[in-house]
């Protein structure tokens, strides 16, 4: 079994890292260049940016921190938020990220995932899907009998479109047209500090033959050892932001109660 990762996530706009719930309600949380450094410093085993204002204004302020980041911290940066084509990746990689994710844009143009694991490969193309749980009335559907399966769509436009799209469906269909890594948004969870979608998450991870990121959720530190552990989430890296932001843990204190409780964490 591979280590597992713990990714902080720097919600990014006009220049200040901000955390909301559910996409909602939002709050400054601080500088992004003073925030990447001090997690890098603390073992952060990647960054991920993104870019939630997704202007052509703050996607350059965006770029902007990433190359402040990307000069003074060595380990992958993920950017994401408003990339809506391959010269979007190209001005995100010469700012110097490492790779790039896209939600929207590949919604409404899966090619795009093609052409930019062709460009750079699939190892740079996070797909990020911000999936929430609907409820569909299969009574009323001709030809279909009801269920209480849950289904979950992937949304659009940071969480405001449902665009009726499955979420498990599409990440396979993703990965199939080059996407190398999964990042997972629960809408439900996000921000609430209830913890992830387990089984959302399990359910992603058991379709898809590449790393999924548990993201949307973390409250405690069990709840990120329930998104890794094999027998919950058994998602490949959790990404973290309230709680590093608002100084509720460390990376150290994170890593260190994983291990304990018995994942293979990377170090």
């Amino acid at each position: 079994m591979l280590a597992k990762r713990i990714i902080p996530c720097l919600d990014v706009d006009d220049g200040r890292v901000v955390k909301g719930v559910k996409f909602e309600g939002i709050r400054d949380a601080g500088d992004p260049v003073e925030l990447a450094r001090r997690y890098y410093e603390q073992g952060a085993d990647e960054l991920t940016f993104l870019d939630i204002g997704a202007s052509y204004k703050s996607r350059d302020t965006l770029m902007d921190v990433v190359r402040q980041v990307a000069q003074q911290v060595f380990i992958p940066l993920c950017v994401g938020g408003g990339i809506r084509s391959l010269e979007d990746m190209h001005r995100a990689m010469e700012a110097g990220a490492d790779k790039v994710s896209v939600c929207t844009a590949a919604l409404r143009n899966p090619g795009l995932l093609t052409e930019m694991s062709r460009a750079y490969g699939s190892q740079c193309v996070v797909l990020s899907i911000d999936a929430k749980r609907v409820v569909l009335p299969g009574s009323q559907r001709e030809g279909e009998l009801a269920s209480d399966e849950p289904r979950w769509h992937a949304f659009a436009k940071g969480g405001r479109e449902d665009t009726g799209i499955d979420a498990i469906q599409w990440a396979i269909e993703a990965v199939e047209r080059g996407a190398g890594e999964i990042l997972l948004n629960s809408i439900d969870a996000d921000g609430t500090g209830a913890g992830y979608d387990l089984e959302l998450t399990r359910r992603i991870v058991e379709a898809v033959p590449v790393p999924v990121i548990a993201s949307g959720g973390a409250g405690t530190l069990d709840q990120i050892v329930a998104a890794l552990d094999p027998q919950g989430g058994n998602a490949d890296a959790a990404l973290v932001a309230s709680m590093l932001h608002f100084g509720k843990t460390t990376i150290q204190d994170i890593k260190t109660y994983v291990q304990q409780k018995g994942v293979i964490i990377r170090w």
